[in-house]
């Protein structure tokens, strides 16, 4: 096992600080890991953030794709080389005690590139590559902190419930994504209900009762691999369940609410109070899903 040093435990605190004040979800289940567990996913969390951040922010879309591509190359050097970069030494030393698949970051970097240069997706096929690359990725990391006995089945499980959080994710984000250039929805689903997610002066311009029908059906279909994914549940030790099941069940009920008021997200960012998170993180301990 890998000495702790003065600057690796600075390093690990420094992650947990990026989680606890960005993570506005995930940190809900992290807290329900032991110490060891909670800083490695801590570490994963907070350079799956810089990823994001780098494809989000405002800097030109080559000076974008070369920090992404210096992104992966740092992570290809792991566990070895960490560049005295924080998130990365916590990385690095996680990575060297448990069996971290850090070659999945190569997917969620993937994905990023995808946002950056526009990428849509006609088929719904071609969105769960997406989602398998942003969430999938990040389901597969965290069992290599969690430990499982199969890890083949495991990974399965672990992509659908992160192909499920994603969906949810798209939809909630519908008009901010939108108003940023970005539309994730297929366009095969789009020319069925007849949806285009144009935006107006007051929100998207398409007719309410299409709109419902085709957030209702991504809502749907989002269900579904919510119930293939939470089968990953019985293949956890107790507290790695939790932590899954907090974080599956908060997106869950999100669902719920956008599956129940569709156009609730064309009006606001469909969100879920702290207590109510806390409230799912609780049954999620005693091992009820929400």
């Amino acid at each position: 096992m890998t000495a702790t040093t003065p600057a690796v435990e600075a390093a690990y605190r420094h992650c947990e600080d990026i989680t606890r004040s960005q993570a506005a979800n995930f940190a809900y289940g992290i807290r329900l890991l032991p110490t060891a567990k909670r800083r490695a996913l801590s570490a994963i969390y907070a350079i799956a953030r810089r990823i994001d951040d780098i494809g989000d922010g405002d800097l030109p879309r080559d000076e974008k794709l070369f920090q992404l591509a210096e992104t992966r190359a740092a992570l290809r050097r792991l566990p070895t080389d960490r560049g005295g970069d924080p998130v990365l030494t916590a990385l690095g030393h996680a990575a060297t005690r448990m069996p971290i698949p850090l070659a999945a970051f190569d997917e969620l970097i993937d994905g990023c590139v995808a946002d950056v240069v526009g990428r849509r997706y006609d088929t719904f096929d071609g969105l769960v590559w997406y989602c398998r690359c942003v969430a999938g990725s990040i389901g597969r990391l965290s069992l290599g902190v969690f430990g499982v006995a199969d890890p083949g089945p495991a990974a399965r499980l672990a992509d659908a419930l992160g192909v499920a959080l994603q969906l949810t994710n798209i939809l909630r984000d519908l008009v901010e994504d939108r108003a940023d250039g970005r539309i994730y929805l297929p366009a095969e689903d789009l020319r069925r209900f007849g949806c285009t997610l144009e935006l107006g002066g007051t929100g998207f311009t398409d007719p309410p009762e299409r709109l419902t029908e085709l957030v209702r059906f991504e809502a749907a279909r989002a269900a579904q691999w919510y119930d293939d994914g939470l089968r990953l549940l019985p293949l956890l030790d107790r507290r790695s369940a939790a932590c899954t099941a907090a974080m599956a069940g908060i997106y869950r009920r999100l669902l719920a609410r956008i599956a129940a008021d569709p156009l609730a997200v064309a009006r606001t960012r469909v969100s879920l109070r702290g207590r109510e998170k806390a409230w799912v993180a609780a049954r999620a301990l005693v091992g009820r899903t929400a």
